[in-house]
């Protein structure tokens, strides 16, 4: 490991792979130039309140979002989510981390949010936005700037749908229902309690609409999010959160909560494991403590193979079939985004050794809209596109791209490749100094906290456990006090010794 010091060299060392690293957050940070934590939009607190008909469940189901929706809230940890982007790069859609390139692939998207990975791709023709929601909506809001809509007049206009509600009127809740969820969750934006319309005619046809690869239009808007919330110039973050601190959890040992009761490891999809968890953030948590975990993360730290006893195919059949995805290097779609899926790049998190990879080659992260006479329900209209756009072209061949295993692999020869392009620091390695003043000033306040609380309110156990608390506190401190002065009385006697060899040890 680099010593400390201002010697020190975070890299990368070779630029081929990160080309970018100048506009990355990690040079501004190791400049002395923190951002702080990241505003982190996701508005799925109010999901709650929607009250769906049994009409209406079925309707999502078939929509594909059966699964997706049964997610709760889930508290969102902002300075663990900030850390993890400090560690994006949007060169390689993965996170370099000390133990290699790991990445949010096709199944965590599965298996965490139960969204389906395979169909046709996310995008749309472009229509007039009034026009839209009054054919399938039969409203349309007084205030739709910029074909977007608000959260809020979708959750008034639409949150109870009566029982006895003729049909075309409960296919026109569940649209709007479904516009919320996604506009919530996974298509969240960083512009507030706002949804584009341009996803609503997906839903026209709700049989139609689980035809659709829904978590590979998901992951390519996070993979979107994260390369722009991981540029130094930017502040806030979108996206499918709930999935990039969940897929953190579940692979990392870096900032997991408690829980208030055992998880329950068989709920599909394993998002749900994390519904009993402890509520409110974790107390000693903030962003340079995430950020000093991950710069010195481990091997014993990662689970590579975490959904390995968790297998959802015995009551999710049409989950396993997909699967095969997972290693699929193809170009995820989101409307006009388009952003490589590279799993090549990450293959111990199937099981697989890591060679060194391929270049990435530089791509085009937009792809062109739909003409307006394109039917997306005809394969044929799709794959005529395609031949124009290499980027739909590639999705449309995604199970002729999955990465195959190589018979001989020298990890030895990856990670040395490795240590050469990657950037190995986002903090300043601290002193030992810096870090005796860190733990010094945490003790102290352990014992202020003690020392504040008044003993004539408590009963004789408590008081006890108290004053244990205060003498543990004061004893850790005065023995790194003591530690400390024994330390440089050493040093100095050392320093005159090497002036004066006549100068023998004073202890």
């Amino acid at each position: 490991m680099a010593r400390m010091g201002s010697t020190i060299d975070p890299g990368p060392i070779d630029i081929s792979v990160l080309y970018d690293q100048d506009n990355h957050i990690s040079s501004a940070i190791w400049d002395g130039q923190e951002r702080g934590v990241l505003r982190c939009h996701e508005h799925s607190s109010m999901l709650e309140q929607w009250k769906l008909t049994a009409k209406q469940i079925g309707l999502v189901e078939k929509a594909g979002f059966g699964y997706f929706r049964t997610i709760p809230t889930i508290s969102l940890d902002n300075s663990l989510i900030s850390a993890l982007i400090e560690r994006w790069r949007r060169e390689t859609n993965t996170f370099h981390l000390p133990v290699g390139e790991m990445s949010i692939t096709l199944e965590d998207v599965v298996l965490l949010l139960g969204l389906p990975i395979d169909g046709k791709p996310v995008m749309g023709v472009t229509r007039t936005p009034g026009k839209v929601c009054e054919n399938l909506l039969g409203k349309v809001p007084e205030d739709l700037n910029g074909g977007m809509v608000k959260l809020t007049w979708l959750k008034e206009c639409f949150s109870k749908c009566p029982e006895d509600a003729p049909v075309e009127e409960i296919e026109r809740h569940t649209r709007a229902y479904l516009l919320y969820l996604v506009g919530c969750t996974i298509f969240s934006t960083t512009t507030g309690n706002k949804v584009s319309v341009m996803y609503l005619p997906l839903f026209e046809k709700l049989d139609e609409a689980g035809k659709f690869a829904w978590g590979a239009a998901a992951l390519a808007f996070l993979y979107r999010a994260l390369g722009n919330a991981s540029l130094k110039s930017q502040s806030t973050i979108s996206g499918s959160l709930t999935l990039l601190q969940c897929w953190s959890y579940y692979r990392l040992n870096v900032g997991n909560p408690k829980f208030n009761d055992e998880p329950n490891d068989v709920c599909f999809p394993f998002a749900l494991r994390w519904k009993g968890r402890a509520s409110g953030p974790r107390s000693n948590s903030n962003i340079v403590s995430y950020r000093k975990a991950l710069d010195s993360l481990q091997p014993p730290d990662v689970k590579w193979l975490p959904y390995k006893d968790l297998d959802p195919s015995s009551s999710v059949g049409d989950i396993k079939e997909s699967l095969i995805l997972r290693a699929s290097k193809t170009v995820l779609i989101c409307f006009d985004k388009a952003e490589r899926h590279l799993p090549d790049r990450c293959l111990r998190q199937f099981g697989m050794l890591q060679p060194v990879p391929m270049d990435v080659p530089r791509w085009e992260r937009k792809i062109r809209a739909l003409d307006q006479g394109s039917d997306l329900s005809k394969e044929t209209d799709l794959q005529l596109k395609g031949k124009n756009q290499a980027e739909l072209r590639e999705w449309l061949e995604r199970r002729l791209r999955i990465v195959q295993v190589e018979e001989v692999v020298d990890e030895i020869k990856y990670m040395e490749w490795y240590e050469r392009i990657t950037r190995k620091f986002v903090g300043r390695p601290e002193s030992l100094e810096s870090e005796f003043q860190r733990i010094v000033a945490a003790m102290r306040e352990i014992a202020d906290i003690a020392d504040s609380f008044p003993p004539d309110r408590m009963d004789s156990r408590d008081r006890k456990s108290l004053d244990e608390i205060k003498n543990a506190a004061h004893k850790s401190l005065m023995d790194l006090v003591g530690d400390s002065k024994k330390s440089r009385r050493k040093i100095a006697t050392k320093r005159k010794r090497e002036d004066d060899p006549t100068i023998k040890d004073d202890y």
